[in-house]
């Protein structure tokens, strides 16, 4: 399985998550020779070699009609002066303007004349009509649409009012449209990030000074593992968040993987650590995964509805659920509930157990578990096709026919199981679809 793998102990930018997938591939100068003639109206990009603490790495440079984006964190001298004043992420802050505000002004504090305010119809509109595939135009729009839903509940006014400021929007959207590019030319079958490091202190914005996380960024971080520190600034920031929050499926420690290739994303400001996005693409064979168990034990409920709040823990994304015969107290025989989850699911699992039981509390148990690679194929059979799971890693490979399928065939062919398992059999591997 094809997996990639991003380390974000130093947050998520655009910019940064763009080089980090950059770096994977292998001809970069076809890439930029296409993210430059997409039609993103006056927008050069740039893949500059940047080193952080003797690292090299790659850094995005994107200009709109010659104007770079900055912003600052609230703890720096805004007067733009020396690079420590530079916010560390070539990024804009997705906050919408007011338009009876001076439309003039960049988080950084300086007026850069007049500037229109693009909407979020506007930049639908925009990927809309981008020479890239479907695929691409889909996922950039499900990433704005996360980061213009957290503006619009941040600020209590609706999507359709959201405006974001002209050259912000240039620098964001091309930093959207070019991971999702990245994303499609590299293929992975799953992405896997860390947990996020938010950073700390305090941030300028067009309306003020805020809080770090900023709270577009909290709002689209909402059930994902984060953290602060000793990081003085703004370490990840609202596109960073929402393009992590689409394309990654779980957040957790490195996975057991080959690695192919790495690559370093590197943000704009110093730190004592390497200021970057790690990339690790590579193949997972077997792996070991976090994963939560959830118990309680029940004496006061029948078969039936145990078996109902089963099949509603199931429903509800348990990994598994089972039961136990154990003897209780006053000599009571009773039933030990058990759900596997994964741990971002377990306090809404928790709430499940509550709602569909009569136990009044359960037990939680951090674990982790090793896992195989699982894939399906199908297998051709003189009665119909039979879908096989398929488990490999760890020095094993093991195959087994889907039941639910062999039983529908025998029952439609009116023959035994077992002349449906020997007709696999005598195929052997079968012939994949």
């Amino acid at each position: 399985m094809k997996t990639l793998y991003l380390e974000c102990g130093m947050g998520a930018a655009g910019d940064m998550l763009t080089a980090a997938l950059l770096e994977l591939t292998e001809d970069k100068e076809a890439f930029m020779d296409r993210i430059n003639h997409l039609g993103l109206p006056g927008v050069k990009v740039t893949a500059e070699p940047s080193v952080k603490c003797g690292i090299t790495g790659t850094h995005m440079k994107v200009t709109v009609g010659g104007e770079e984006e900055k912003s600052l964190d609230a703890h720096s001298d805004h007067h733009g002066h020396g690079h420590d004043h530079e916010h560390h992420h070539d990024h804009d802050h997705h906050h919408d303007h007011d338009h009876h505000e001076d439309e003039g002004h960049h988080h950084d504090g300086h007026d850069h004349g007049h500037h229109h305010h693009a909407s979020v119809g506007d930049i639908e509109e925009l990927i809309n009509g981008l020479n890239v595939s479907d695929r691409v135009k889909a996922d950039a729009r499900a990433v704005y649409s996360l980061i213009a839903d957290a503006e619009s509940r941040v600020h209590g006014r609706p999507v359709s009012e959201i405006h974001f400021h002209e050259v912000g929007t240039m620098d964001a959207v091309t930093d959207v449209v070019s991971v999702c590019m990245l994303m499609e030319a590299i293929g992975a079958d799953e992405v896997v990030a860390s947990p996020v490091h938010v950073g700390s202190g305090q941030v300028h914005c067009m309306h003020g000074i805020l809080p770090v996380p900023a709270p577009a960024t909290a709002l689209i971080l909402k059930d994902v593992p984060t953290y602060g520190g000793s990081v003085r600034g703004e370490l990840c920031t609202p596109t960073g968040a929402a393009l992590l929050k689409h394309f990654v499926s779980r957040f957790g420690d490195r996975p057991m993987m080959k690695t192919r290739a790495i690559g370093y994303g590197m943000g704009k400001k110093d730190f004592e650590q390497a200021n970057c996005v790690r990339a690790f693409l590579g193949e997972r064979e077997g792996t070991r995964e976090q994963i939560t168990k959830l118990e309680c034990n029940l004496d006061d409920m029948t078969g039936e509805d145990i078996g109902y709040a089963i099949e509603r823990l199931f429903s509800a994304r348990a990994r598994d659920v089972f039961t136990q015969s154990i003897g209780m107290k006053k000599n009571r025989p009773g039933v030990m509930l058990s759900v596997i989850c994964l741990p971002e699911d377990a306090d809404r699992l928790a709430e499940e157990m509550m709602k569909h039981t009569s136990t009044l509390g359960i037990r939680r148990q951090e674990m982790s578990r090793y896992v195989l690679q699982r894939d399906e194929k199908t297998v051709r059979t003189p009665y119909g096709d039979v879908r096989m799971k398929v488990a490999s890693g760890m020095g094993t490979e093991r195959a087994k026919p889907e039941f639910d399928d062999i039983a529908q065939l025998a029952t439609e062919n009116n023959v035994p199981l077992r002349t449906i398992r020997d007709a696999i059999t005598a195929d052997g591997t079968g012939k994949n679809e």
